[in-house]
């Protein structure tokens, strides 16, 4: 008998066959053998094509294979309710049809007969089937990728096991057997979509972009992993599909178990595990490329030193959270990381890794020193400034911190409630005379000596009592070494949050270390500042007073306006924004905006004058040289699934189109240039690149991050305009996975 393998339409097929499976036995039970043999031959195959008996004509050789053969071979009157896998999506779908059948022919005598003949033929001759053979020499993987990317997507997962198996059969392995055996991913854990910025990913299209990261030493996007990962098997790998399977099948297992103890609310973490969990915890997926490298079986990487470089690792990344510094180029230093030492000895990594990060001096990836973090924290308004979720990991990383010196159990990870000691509401019960001693003390309320982890939240009306009122119920709901000194206090005040601020700041520190001498000193400090100066910084400067009248920049808003508060938040219609881009955000009903140039002063200048000034710099439109950076920063953020116009790019930047291109074609700083189209969504016919050696595809490239392209040109419901690329490099830096 000849066969076929599949591979497009499975699930398509597989529920024609199940329907007309289900229909043949509706006409057997209602005595119409003759209709139930003509939809049976469409099943199953004759005894003389095959081996005893019937054979059903589609096999499955994935996980559904068993429910499927058990429901297709099952005799009529079938009980699904007493099969084997009754439970089974396949075995649910069967008993659907076979009760939509019953409920389409009916039960009345006289047009039951007639009402199974028809729906019989329509089975078995009006559907249509468009059908593609192929030849033993005819590429298949293209014809599926072809097919697929005209309609709706597959994920990258689906996109390489395809790719997988057809290349394990052409290297005449046992297809069946390994996917069986060898390929982890056709389970519940991960096939869950997972949140990546503003995408939804399988978490085995997340872990295939992540593991090729740490293999390959590159940034890799969601919507450049199968591309990216066809082309290192056919051109750069240096072993089989089959061993490569069994390498990826290890590291998920890995992978794997990370995850599910970074869920597990009691264990205590390893390492990696604890790395794992702080990343799951805050959404931040950025060292996962190097935690798959760094624990990678096959490099024989000393646990010890895996560790160490892993330590190094976050101390970068949670000092520079701890700035809410931009994350925008960590990436690609986490790549050059990988790429540069992924063959390195074990006894010289760590030292490798330390000096690469101790020599970063650009504002986009320095390694912060002490002293700038415990004057950042001195006056940082914590409980509004980071995501509660991360706030909550400095505070149990502080809690674990203070136990692991007594030799005590970890903390419980589970959520716990983050708690205002002077409390948010405290002018009734807390108050102090004189405008200038209630700023103080408005001012201290949420910064980070302030703040506690309890077990379980109190009521408002016990966290805005009396001092020595809420002391007695902290005791109560005290489990913590956290909490140990405040039992001592006889008034909470301002001293004693400013202490306390401090101390829990150098814990912090002593958590995420750096290395004996280093500074975190940067070559640039007026482009550190862009990454972090707000408007209280231009207020304690005295460059703009408190009560300032912000005006929005001419457009549809009218004569909307912000005020300046004391703190320097923004107030607009009654209600206080932190950042000029978010009462930007307000005025324009959603929209992101960049409030440093969307807010004028009084005589027309846009606020972030006032904030170049603090810099010590001229504004914008003085400098004798034109600062390309801001179009760095929008083409190392541009999301996937959009693209720009050299028009509205040089409009967000403050240039024309022709110099805008002239500098792309000659940066070597510009990330994705391909992204920057013109104005109909082509790629410039004088598109080149900086490195001579570099030839790929712009188009293909495009289509690789989600963009969608058609008849040459890009689809412009996914062009960004001026304004949105203008919120990528909004004054307050912006999170990104």
């Amino acid at each position: 008998m000849q066969t076929w393998n599949l591979i497009d339409g499975q699930q398509r097929v597989t529920t024609l066959q199940l329907m007309t499976d289900a229909v043949a036995l509706v006409c057997e039970e209602r005595g119409l053998d003759h209709l139930g043999q003509q939809l049976g031959d469409l099943t199953h195959n004759r005894a003389h094509f095959g081996s005893d008996g019937r054979t059903r004509k589609l096999m499955h050789a994935n996980r559904d294979g068993d429910s499927f053969a058990e429901v297709m071979d099952a005799e009529p009157p079938v009980d699904h309710g007493s099969l084997r896998h009754a439970g089974a999506l396949i075995t649910r779908a069967h008993e659907f049809f076979v009760a939509a059948a019953n409920e389409w022919i009916g039960f009345s005598e006289s047009a039951v007969e007639r009402r199974a003949t028809v729906l019989a033929t329509v089975i078995a001759q009006g559907l249509q089937l468009v059908v593609i053979d192929l030849r033993s020499d005819e590429n298949s993987q293209e014809i599926f990728e072809t097919l697929n990317a005209r309609g709706t997507p597959l994920t990258a997962a689906d996109l390489i096991k395809n790719f997988v198996f057809q290349k394990l059969g052409a290297e005449g392995g046992d297809v069946r057997k390994a996917y069986a055996e060898d390929w982890p991913f056709e389970t519940k854990f991960w096939e869950t979509e997972v949140s990546i910025g503003r995408y939804l990913l399988s978490r085995s299209s997340l872990f295939l972009s992540q593991w090729l990261g740490a293999r390959l030493g590159e940034e890799i996007g969601p919507r450049q992993t199968f591309v990216r990962f066809k082309h290192h098997v056919d051109h750069e790998a240096d072993v089989s599909m089959g061993e490569l399977l069994i390498l990826i099948k290890r590291q998920a297992a890995i992978y794997e178990s990370w995850a599910l103890a970074a869920a597990d609310t009691t264990k205590a973490l390893t390492p990696p595990e604890m790395a794992f969990y702080r990343m799951q915890a805050t959404g931040v997926e950025l060292l996962k490329p190097a935690l798959i490298w760094l624990y990678d079986p096959s490099l024989n990487i000393a646990s010890g030193v895996a560790d160490e470089v892993i330590g190094m690792l976050e101390s970068w990344t949670v000092r520079r959270q701890l700035l809410r510094l931009t994350s925008a180029n960590l990436g690609r230093t986490v790549s050059e990381i990988i790429k540069n030492n992924r063959s390195m000895p074990s006894e010289m990594l760590s030292n490798r890794v330390r000096d690469l990060l101790t020599s970063q001096t650009a504002a986009s990836n320095y390694w912060p020193g002490d002293e700038e973090i415990i004057e950042h924290l001195a006056t940082e308004q914590a409980y509004n400034r980071y995501p509660r979720a991360r706030l909550r990991t400095f505070l149990e990383a502080i809690e674990d911190h203070l136990r692991r010196s007594h030799l005590s159990q970890p903390i419980v990870r589970s959520g716990l409630p983050i708690e205002h000691i002077l409390p948010q509401a405290w002018e009734a019960n807390w108050p102090v005379e004189g405008l200038a001693a209630s700023t103080e003390r408005a001012e201290r309320v949420h910064r980070l000596g302030n703040l506690t982890l309890l077990t379980t939240s109190l009521n408002s009306s016990v966290s805005n009592s009396s001092w020595e009122t809420k002391r007695g119920h902290l005791d109560k709901h005290d489990v913590f070494l956290l909490n140990r000194g405040l039992r001592a206090i006889d008034d909470w005040n301002e001293a004693v949050i400013d202490r306390r601020t401090t101390e829990l700041t150098i814990a912090l520190l002593e958590v995420w270390p750096v290395p004996h001498g280093h500074d975190g000193k940067i070559a640039d400090r007026a482009q550190k500042a862009e990454s972090w100066v707000e408007v209280k910084h231009l207020v304690a400067a005295g460059l703009i007073e408190p009560g300032t009248v912000l005006s929005a920049r001419s457009g549809p808003w009218g004569d909307a306006t912000a005020t300046v508060q004391a703190d320097g938040s923004l107030e607009v219609d009654g209600e206080m924004f932190g950042s000029p881009s978010g009462a930007g955000n307000k005025v324009r009903g959603g929209d992101a905006t960049n409030g440093w140039i969307f807010w004028r002063l009084s005589d027309g200048r846009p606020l972030g004058d006032i904030r170049a000034t603090y810099r010590g710099e001229k504004p914008e439109s003085k400098r004798a040289r034109f600062d390309w950076s801001p179009m760095h920063a929008i083409l190392e953020t541009i999301p996937d699934g959009t693209w720009t116009s050299y028009a509205e790019l040089a409009s967000a930047v403050g240039t024309a189109p022709q110099p805008l291109g002239n500098h792309i074609v000659s940066c070597k700083q510009c990330t994705r240039p391909w992204r920057v189209l013109t104005w109909d969504g082509r790629v410039a016919d004088n598109f080149t690149w900086s490195d001579p050696d570099d030839h790929r595809d712009p188009t293909q490239l495009l289509k690789a991050d989600g963009v969608r392209v058609v008849g040459g040109k890009a689809d412009p419901t996914q062009l960004l305009g001026s304004e949105s690329l203008l919120a990528l490099i909004a004054g307050e830096p912006a999170e990104r996975a």
